[in-house]
């Protein structure tokens, strides 16, 4: 089983925590891929994949992950058997859409079939904890769930 570390973007920092989470996870086979390089299609059940997202505007998706989004809407693949984890980004300032951008993927997901494991990690960039830090931590205790 490998691991995939998807990251939807817009300024770049859910790249750069997909890249921490990956080199934590690296004896898993992890691998990043950016989810506008990444088809539906490609999705595997078997391998366990961390979704890596920030919220943009008034609680949208960022840029970087509304083609994957918009596929997987279109689509609608059956995605029985998927585990998968999330960390989201966003910033505590909009309460009411804070972290907003992950939770749409992971309803998303959940509703074709797929499950989350683990804690879901909101990353609030109003707080004094550095993203890749708090990635780093969560990726160390994901490592436990992994089939």
């Amino acid at each position: 089983m490998a691991v995939v570390v998807l990251f939807g973007s817009e300024t770049g920092t859910a790249e750069e925590v997909a890249d921490k989470i990956a080199d934590v996870l690296s004896d898993h086979d992890a691998e990043v891929r950016d989810m506008l390089e990444y088809e539906v299609s490609d999705i595997d059940t078997d391998d366990f994949h961390v979704v890596v997202c920030s919220t943009y505007g008034d609680g949208e998706l960022p840029t970087g992950a509304e083609p994957f989004f918009d596929a997987l809407v279109e689509d609608a693949p059956d995605l029985a058997g998927l585990q998968f984890a999330v960390f989201g980004l966003g910033d505590r300032v909009y309460e009411d859409t804070f972290n907003r951008g992950g939770e749409i993927l992971a309803e998303k997901l959940t509703e074709l079939g797929g499950k989350q494991v683990g804690t879901h990690a909101r990353h609030d960039s109003s707080s004094n904890v550095k993203p890749k830090s708090m990635a780093e931590e969560w990726a160390r205790e994901l490592i436990d769930l992994l089939p």
